[in-house]
């Protein structure tokens, strides 16, 4: 009996020190709640102080620059989920974050058959470039946006001849 309690006291320690040392290196969790940002659209974090190396799980859902101050900038880059980690110098994790980027909530989107087409509607419907559209309303509108902007700089009306 006394045999068959030692064999249960050491396996039983040796569980809990396995649990015990998986806990500690798995990473830490999560919170339940994502930090949502908006596709194309930027948010502001805090970070903790000492913050040397910023991880972006999937730099094509979210992007992340670090400003001074301890502000981190996360911009929307493509829908999905990913995750951020901030470390310290010695590598110890400061921070870890879910992040969700979404739809604008004023977006409006039109099926044509199969074609896709996106708008913004604030408080009138004006196209917008949105991931998922098809492609020829999508490169259509970034055409536009790209000679508007040329010409915006430039300092020529559309229509307008330089003189």
């Amino acid at each position: 009996m006394k045999r068959c309690s030692r064999r249960l006291g050491a396996a039983l320690a040796g569980l809990a020190f396995c649990l015990i040392a998986g806990a500690a290196a798995a990473e830490p969790t999560a919170p339940a709640d994502p930090l949502v940002v908006v596709l194309d659209r930027a948010r502001l974090v805090r970070i903790p102080d000492n913050v040397a190396t910023v991880v972006v799980g999937n730099p094509l859902i979210a992007d992340v620059s670090v400003q001074s101050g301890g502000v981190l900038v996360i911009t929307g880059k493509g829908y999905g989920i990913t995750n951020l980690i901030a470390l310290d110098r010695a590598g110890k994790v400061l921070m870890s974050e879910a992040v969700q980027v979404q739809g604008p909530p004023d977006a409006v989107v039109v099926y044509r058959g199969i074609h896709r087409e996106s708008y913004s509607c604030t408080p009138e419907c004006d196209r917008r470039i949105t991931l998922g559209d098809t492609p020829e309303f999508f490169n259509e509108t970034i055409t536009q946006t790209g000679v508007r902007n040329q010409r915006a700089q430039s300092g020529t009306a559309a229509g307008a001849t330089a003189r």
